[in-house]
C-alpha cells in the first residue's frame, strides 16, 4: 500500500468514495453487472483502466451480487513496449489476468500512411481481438475504461465532424450480438481519475509507443470541455444529463420519430399512464 500522511489519506478516502459511488451508480442504473457475471477488464496500462480495475475490485468485495474479474491486456507488439510491467503489477495485487499477444502494430503501420493517426484502425483491430477472446473464454461483460469526459468528447466530435447526434453508451451490445460492452466509469470525471491515479502511483504505460500523431480533433474537444468546466462550473454535468433526457419528438430524425404520422387532434404519440401498473404507455 502506498504511504500517505493524514491529510492526504483523508483526501484519498474522499476521492475513492466519490469514484466508488459514481461507478456503483452507473452499474446499477444500466444493470451493467449481474450475479454470476465474468467481467473482462480491458487493461491498457493507462490511468483510466488502472483506476477502473481498482474500483471494480473494491466494489467486488461489498457488492450484493457475486461476479468474477479477469484483467486482460493486449500486447500489440509495439517497439519498446515494457512487457513485464502489467504482469508484475497484476501479480502483486492478486487479480487473475491474461496477456494476449497479437502483432497488430505491423498491420497498422503497413496500412496507415506515415504521419497519419493510427488510432482508428488500431482500435478496431484491438476490439476484434478482445471480442474473440471474450467469446472463447465465457466472458459475459467486457469493461472499458471510458469516463464521462470521453463520452462528452465523442458526443461533440460526432456533432462537429460527423453530423450525428450520438456518443458512447454506458452499455452496448456489439455489432455481432455476442458481446455486452460496459463502461463502469461513465459517471466519473477525468480530473478525479487523474488525482486518484496520482495517489495510487500506477505504473503507467504511455500510449505513444506507436509514434502515432495525437488525434487533433479529439484534443480540440478536450480543450473546449476543460475551458467550459473552468469558466462555467456545472456545465459538463448539465450536458451529460441531457444525454440521459432525450426527447425524440423535439429533434428532427424521421427514423426515430413518426413525424409523418402526426395528425391534428389525434392521440398518437401521447403518453398514457396505466394506473393498474404505474407504467407509461404510448397511445396508438
Amino acid at each position: 500500500m502506498f504511504d500517505l500522511n493524514q491529510k492526504s489519506r483523508t483526501q484519498f478516502n474522499k476521492l475513492q468514495k466519490r469514484l466508488r459511488h459514481a461507478v456503483g451508480d452507473a452499474i446499477a442504473d444500466y444493470t451493467m453487472i449481474e450475479d454470476g457475471d465474468k467481467v473482462m477488464v480491458c487493461l491498457s496500462g493507462g490511468k483510466d483502466s488502472f483506476t477502473m480495475l481498482d474500483i471494480l475490485m473494491n466494489l467486488q468485495r461489498t457488492a450484493p451480487v457475486k461476479f468474477e474479474l479477469i484483467a486482460v491486456n493486449l500486447d500489440q507488439k509495439q517497439p519498446g513496449f515494457p512487457e513485464h510491467v502489467l504482469p508484475e503489477y497484476l501479480t502483486s495485487i492478486g487479480v487473475p489476468f491474461h496477456v494476449i499477444e497479437k502483432d497488430t502494430y505491423s498491420v497498422v503501420k503497413r496500412v496507415i500512411p506515415e504521419g497519419k493517426t493510427t488510432c482508428g484502425l488500431c482500435s478496431r483491430l484491438r476490439r476484434g481481438t478482445l471480442y474473440g477472446f471474450a467469446e472463447e473464454h465465457g466472458i459475459t461483460k467486457i469493461a472499458l475504461g471510458h469516463h464521462r469526459d470521453d463520452i462528452l468528447e465523442t458526443f461533440f466530435l460526432n456533432i462537429f465532424y460527423g453530423g450525428k447526434l450520438k456518443a458512447m453508451p454506458p452499455k452496448l451490445l456489439s455489432d455481432d450480438k455476442k458481446n455486452i460492452v460496459i463502461r463502469p466509469m461513465a459517471y466519473c470525471r477525468e480530473k478525479d481519475i487523474q488525482r486518484y491515479s496520482a495517489f495510487r502511483d500506477y505504473p503507467i504505460i504511455p500510449c505513444n509507443l506507436c509514434g502515432s500523431q495525437e488525434n487533433l480533433q479529439r484534443q480540440a474537444m478536450k480543450v473546449m470541455l476543460k475551458t467550459w468546466d473552468k469558466q462555467f462550473p456545472g456545465r459538463l454535468e448539465t450536458i451529460f444529463t441531457s444525454l440521459q433526457n432525450v426527447a425524440p419528438s423535439q429533434l428532427a430524425d424521421r427514423q426515430l420519430f413518426d413525424f409523418e404520422g402526426l395528425k391534428q387532434g389525434s392521440l398518437e404519440h401521447c403518453e398514457v399512464i396505466d394506473f393498474s401498473t404505474g407504467l407509461s404507455l404510448l397511445a396508438q
